[in-house]
């Protein structure tokens, strides 16, 4: 080869890496009660950091869902043609329980085992992971029909895989959707249009309308939202009927969007479609608000990934490459980005293992940590799906021009980081879901101040930026205007909390020093001076 094509001073492929061997992950694992579940997560973590999981990725990516209205003959088929990759992705999912089997596992810990395995294998890929959320999200929504429930949820928890277009009851395994979001578009579910009639065969309803966002429309089952006399009521619709015939809804189109490009989002059409009733009628809201929590807790969990897939990518490259004679890794200003991007992402994986423990602890009927869960998932969603895409941005800005090539994968992140922060509620929607929570259930706030009371002590920037809470939460006049500054002051004083009972010292000093001292700046990069950046950065660094 020609001297003038020489390759030099560009990192080796980041392969062959265990995923999971991330100390902030494997410390918060054992702590929130799932230390029995290492084996399969280090499995899982080697078979995400290798070149075959990343080639899935990329394909699945690439080679974008096609939906097909009609067969040759002209028959409607409304099937999603998806790359055999995306299939591998979804299988790996299933196959380790990261869908609904936790909620047939009960073992102390099962659910924060779940969280932890679907924050490592969503690092290969994002858009997958959105009917596996989904499915782990309808299972408590469902049980409030036992009847329904005793026919699907061991299907819904079943490990195995089994893509297609049958009845379901004569499949191995199923998968679920949510479909509620219509026309006019939003949060405000309460405008529903579409109607649900009773009179269908086995007591079911038929339901008439249009649904303008349905994510993965290839699963088996759809809890979606219909007009009643008695109210907006929560149905589940199957997309085959029990005797093979399909349900009569179709889809009009799949949704073409800035991310998230290997799953299939659609526009569904209900022409009378059969759904059964779950829950009371007129209390779909309320019923299905336990899938929301769900796939809210998934919001962060997906961010805290997105944010250490990130990472990681910025650490291998900085160790990989010279600049004015010496290693990128080695250059101060560098290393403070590098070690600030490090904090955020502990911070915001801290956060989601207690979160996932709250709502393993309240699954388990914990009152308190129920409470707790309440409030905390609301805040949480808020504060990490937020911070995701500046952590992406300056992440991919760490890989130059490199990090602009879709090769690298950093757009497919950086593209991915804005979606968590718009699905199930967007900032406003989850900001101000933290303020009727401490309204309609004061409890809540008594159980996240408990949260913080536990670091007291242990730092007295912490303690002063709590009582600074405290003054806020005690005046929350005009409340609705302030609910973002609110909300971010209570997520970092709880991040901080954590962080100094949980982390080494160099992390929590650093975090509480930059993020509630006020000794940082706007931008990635400028922690105060005397941080411990190589101790952050050696604990944040990918292992094999």
């Amino acid at each position: 080869m020609p001297a003038t094509h020489e390759v030099f001073n560009q990192p080796s492929p980041l392969e062959g890496h265990d995923v999971a061997a991330e100390p902030a992950l494997l410390e918060g694992v054992r702590r929130e009660g799932a230390g029995w579940a290492m084996e399969e997560l280090h499995e899982l973590g080697r078979m995400a950091g290798g070149a075959a999981a990343q080639a899935w990725a990329e394909q699945a990516n690439v080679n974008e869902p096609v939906l097909r209205t009609h067969d040759r003959y002209g028959h409607r088929v409304d099937e999603v043609d998806f790359h055999p990759a995306w299939h591998v992705l979804v299988d790996t999912a299933v196959t380790h329980g990261l869908h609904a089997a936790p909620w047939a596992d009960e073992r102390a810990g099962a659910h924060v085992a779940r969280a932890a395995k679907f924050y490592v294998w969503s690092q290969v890929e994002a858009g997958h992971g959105c009917p596996i959320s989904m499915t782990y999200a309808a299972v408590p929504a469902l049980r409030h029909a036992p009847e329904l429930a005793a026919r699907y949820e061991p299907l819904l928890t079943s490990r195995e895989y089994d893509f297609g277009l049958r009845p379901p009851l004569g499949k191995r395994g199923l998968l679920a959707g949510m479909s509620m979001t219509e026309k006019q578009g939003g949060s405000d579910v309460r405008a529903n249009t579409t109607r649900a009639v009773a009179g269908g065969p086995d007591g079911a309803y038929r339901l008439t309308g249009h649904k303008w966002f349905t994510s993965a429309p290839m699963g088996d089952l759809f809890l979606t939202l219909a007009q009643t006399p008695e109210g907006l009521s929560c149905f589940l619709v199957p997309r085959v009927l029990e005797d093979g015939t399909r349900n009569s809804l179709s889809i009009q189109r799949l949704k073409d969007k800035l991310g998230n490009r290997s799953n299939a989002s659609a526009e569904l059409e209900y022409d009378g479609a059969l759904g059964w009733l779950v829950g009371e009628p007129g209390r779909g809201v309320r019923t299905i608000i336990e899938m929301v929590n769900g796939t809210r807790l998934d919001c962060v969990i997906g961010s805290a990934a997105g944010m250490r897939a990130g990472l990681v990518q910025a650490l291998h490259h900085a160790r990989g490459r010279r600049a004015f004679g010496a290693a990128l890794v080695d250059q101060p200003l560098m290393r403070n980005v590098l070690a600030d991007l490090a904090l955020e992402s502990e911070a915001a994986t801290t956060l989601m293992l207690r979160l996932a423990g709250a709502a393993d602890r309240a699954i388990l009927g914990d009152s308190e940590e129920a409470a707790f869960r309440r409030l905390a998932v609301a805040a949480g969603k808020f504060w990490v799906t937020k911070r995701h895409p500046a952590h992406a941005a300056e992440a991919l800005e760490c890989l130059g021009g490199n990090g602009y090539v879709e090769e690298s994968g950093m757009p497919r992140l950086f593209r991915e980081s804005p979606l968590n922060s718009i699905w199930e509620g967007s900032g406003n929607v989850a900001a101000l879901d933290v303020l009727r929570a401490m309204a309609r259930e004061p409890h809540s706030l008594e159980a996240f101040l408990s949260e913080l009371a536990a670091a007291e002590g242990a730092d007295a920037r912490l303690d002063a930026a709590v009582k600074r809470l405290h003054a806020e939460l005690s005046d929350l006049e005009a409340a609705e205007y302030r609910a973002r500054a609110v909300v971010q002051s209570m997520v970092l004083c709880l991040q901080g909390a954590l962080l100094v009972r949980h982390a080494p010292a160099a992390v929590a000093d650093a975090f509480v020093g930059s993020r509630l001292a006020g000794e940082w700046g706007h931008v990635f990069g400028t922690l105060p001076r005397g941080t411990d950046v190589a101790a952050i950065i050696e604990r944040a660094r990918p292992r094999a």
